[in-house]
């Protein structure tokens, strides 16, 4: 036998083929399920399965055994990589729309440190040079963005193949995973009565906004205000404890400071390890998965 005939590639038969597809059709569920778990309500499971079984299908078909790759693994590695290309073709954010939501939360910071307190959607408006419509349309689209929605809880603007792993998750990242889980939920617990009203509201019983202004007595414009206040609150008080660098220091002594840290304590000692473990078990929390620190 020739060196050439040692390394040449096996062709399966259409019925080993299809024979792989079936046995391995759990593995698509699993991956979508864990996908799933971490991305905004929005994102249709019909579709990721559709993609991880087309993925399923062609792995199935440029298998070589010859290599030594376990299928399982190769066909992991397809499908997971079909998932996050079918994700990036359904982000519809334009670099505009990113661009305004940027100067947006820098103007919302500066005014929050000079204030001491959130500035209101008019003060927002004067400083960025746009009406009041203008800026709860910029809020209202940047939420409802797939990608902003994924980089809501971190603060360096990470991508989406930094949220979802390529590989299997091993015990140390399941655990890590769930107890930012567990921290997700004592943070939406701590939240101010309203502001959790908000965050429950319109990601987890996805209620319009008009409906949950309706029921605190404001404008809609307010309610995307206090939406994109809730986020920031949400996503410094999990990294004050699972990333503390990612943490901009407080500036100054307020009232408004105050508040901040006694909340970012209390998402602290609002449970124990083992009970946020518990809180993040399957079924426990219905958490969005926009909450995923870096």
């Amino acid at each position: 036998m020739t060196a050439d005939a040692a390394i040449a590639p096996v062709e399966l038969t259409d019925a080993q083929r299809a024979e792989l597809v079936e046995k391995h059709l759990p593995l698509v569920g699993y991956i979508t399920s864990e996908f799933i778990g971490r991305l905004p309500s929005h994102v249709s499971r019909d579709d990721l399965t559709s993609a991880g079984l087309m993925a399923l299908f062609q792995a199935s078909k440029a298998y070589d055994p010859s290599t030594g790759v376990p299928f399982n693994r190769y066909a992991n590695t397809r499908i997971r990589g079909a998932l996050l290309d079918d994700l990036r073709g359904a982000d519809w954010a334009s670099r505009g729309l990113r661009s305004r939501q940027r100067k947006l939360s820098q103007a919302e910071d500066t005014l929050t440190v000079e204030l001491g307190r959130t500035p209101t959607a008019p003060e927002l408006a004067a400083v960025l040079g746009v009406s009041e419509r203008e800026l709860a349309e910029t809020r209202d689209e940047a939420q409802r963005s797939m990608v902003l929605s994924m980089q809501g809880f971190t603060a360096d603007g990470a991508s989406l193949d930094d949220h979802l792993p390529t590989h299997t998750p091993g015990p140390e990242q399941e655990l890590l995973h769930r107890e930012r889980l567990g921290y997700l939920r004592s943070a939406v617990a701590c939240l101010p009565e309203r502001l959790r009203i908000v965050v429950e509201g319109y990601f987890l019983q996805e209620r319009p906004m008009a409906e949950i202004a309706e029921e605190l007595g404001v404008s809609e414009s307010r309610i995307s205000q206090m939406r994109a206040e809730a986020l920031v609150l949400l996503r410094d008080g999990m990294n004050t404890h699972l990333s503390p660098e990612m943490v901009k220091p407080s500036a100054g002594a307020g009232a408004a400071v105050k508040r901040k840290e006694a909340y970012y304590a209390a998402v602290g000692t609002q449970s124990d390890f083992r009970n946020r473990l518990a809180l993040s078990a399957f079924g426990a929390f219905a958490a969005p998965a926009v909450a995923r620190t870096a």
